[in-house]
């Protein structure tokens, strides 16, 4: 892969190697390495990005080349229709994984030039700006930008004491689990049935189909929202989370049920090839005879 960074408003230039200066009036080129150990997949550079950030100067990602690889953008499968691994955010991306990952000896993975020490939420930062600077459309760099937040406030490498953590870890989980729950609740009411431990959601009206799906869509915004007040500094993020969780949830636990029946299929076909073909040709007979039962009508 040797495409020159576009968009990037002169931020983003050729990093070099451990040999050989950086180039500011070179293009920076994302050369990458596709490597295969067992079952996972990684990626090393070939060439150093340099990113001229407005805060920290210029960051040379890796540190070095040799040691240091990356798994692109690090987004859940079930999440790949919304933020790809690739694309016009991968610089960026690559730099944070350089700001954020150790390299094997313990030393920082990436070069400061005017020695700055990056914690994880300045990272984070970093990663939000250079998207822009790439020409990452607004909503898929928020969107990112965020989920890396999340990342941070569960991890354990952020600059706080304990007792700060765990209020970010217990706002974050309590909130986002909340609104997993009066998703559910809602649902339920909208379709006029009952589930276990769904009450119903007090803000959906009896009424009409449509005045019941704008009461849940007007929830689905405004409730979380005011959660994400709980997450303090960190509350766009909540925000924005809180509100695509809440309108995306449906499509999310959709995909990731066909990803899992494909997994499934998958593995039975791998491990028992004849159980598969006999399940295959009683699933497509069963097809049939729904078929023409139907055309019969």
């Amino acid at each position: 892969m040797r495409p020159p960074v576009g968009g990037q408003g002169g931020r983003f230039h050729d990093g070099g190697t451990p040999t050989q200066p950086p180039d500011p009036d070179a293009p920076a080129r994302v050369l990458l390495e596709r490597r295969f150990t067992d079952g996972h997949e990684t990626w090393a550079m070939l060439r150093r990005i340099a990113y001229d950030d407005r805060r920290l100067g210029e960051l040379l990602v890796p540190a070095d080349l040799g040691s240091f690889t990356s798994d692109l953008t690090s987004v859940p499968s079930v999440l790949t229709w919304l933020v790809p691994r690739t694309g016009a955010h991968l610089p960026a991306a690559l730099v944070h994984d350089g700001l954020v990952g150790p390299a094997d000896d313990g030393a920082p993975a990436y070069v400061s030039a005017e020695g700055h020490v990056v914690d994880r939420v300045e990272a984070d930062r970093v990663f939000r700006d250079a998207m822009a600077d790439t020409g990452t459309g607004v909503v898929r760099r928020w969107l990112a930008w965020s989920a890396v937040t999340l990342v941070t406030l569960l991890g354990r490498d952020q600059p706080w004491p304990a007792w700060r953590r765990w209020r970010y870890r217990l706002a974050v989980l309590g909130s986002l689990l909340l609104v997993v729950w009066l998703g559910w609740c809602a649902t339920w009411d909208i379709l006029d049935r009952s589930a276990p431990a769904a009450p119903g959601a007090p803000w959906i009206p009896e009424g009409s189909v449509a005045a019941e799906l704008l009461a849940g869509a007007a929830g689905a915004l405004v409730v979380p929202l005011l959660l994400a007040l709980t997450w303090g500094r960190f509350r766009v993020a909540g925000a924005v989370l809180g509100t695509g969780l809440a309108f995306l949830l449906h499509v999310t636990v959709v995909v990731a049920a066909l990803s899992a029946l494909a997994w499934a299929a998958e593995a039975l076909v791998a491990r028992a090839p004849q159980v598969a073909a006999a399940l295959t040709t009683l699933v497509v007979a069963a097809a049939a005879v729904v078929l023409v039962v139907a055309l019969l009508r």
